[in-house]
C-alpha cells in the first residue's frame, strides 16, 4: 500500500514559521497517517492514488497534517503518541504518578488528533465522517 502524504516540508515551514526539521519527510508521513486514521469514515473525491482532488480538501489535509506536527513538536511527542500521557509529582521521598489522559482523547477515533488539525478537518466538512 502506498502511503499518502498530504503536505510538503515547504508547507510545514509556512505553517510553523520555522524551517522544517531535518526529519520533516518522516514527520509528514506519520502525521498524514494520523490524519488518515481520523478520516476513516470521511467521504471525498480522490484520484487513482487516493489523493484528494478538491482543492479545498487538499488544503484542509495539508493544514491538518502541518497542525498535527506542530502540536506534536510543542508537546514533545515524537509522533509515537507516547508523550504527555503520564504526570508525576515528587516531594522529598514521596513520588506520585497518574495517567494524564487516555488514548484517543483528541477526537479522531483512536488517534491523538491535534486541536488545530481537528478544526481544519471539521471546517472542510470532513469530520465527523459519515458512511453513506
Amino acid at each position: 500500500m502506498v502511503r499518502r502524504v498530504y503536505a510538503t516540508p515547504e508547507q510545514l515551514t509556512e505553517w510553523t514559521g520555522r524551517p522544517a526539521p531535518a526529519d520533516a519527510d518522516r514527520l509528514l508521513k506519520r502525521a498524514s497517517e494520523d490524519i488518515d486514521a481520523a478520516l476513516v469514515a470521511a467521504v471525498y473525491a480522490t484520484d487513482a492514488a487516493g489523493m484528494p482532488t478538491d482543492p479545498a480538501v487538499v488544503q484542509a489535509l495539508a493544514d491538518a497534517t502541518c497542525a498535527q506536527i506542530e502540536f506534536q513538536q510543542e508537546t514533545g511527542d515524537t509522533g509515537t503518541g507516547a508523550a504527555g500521557r503520564w504526570g508525576s509529582v515528587s516531594l522529598g521521598p514521596v513520588s506520585l504518578s497518574d495517567r494524564k489522559d487516555t488514548p484517543g482523547g483528541g477526537g479522531g477515533g483512536d488517534v491523538d488528533l491535534a486541536p488545530r488539525a481537528h478544526r481544519a478537518l471539521r471546517a472542510a466538512g470532513l469530520l465527523p465522517g459519515v458512511i453513506w
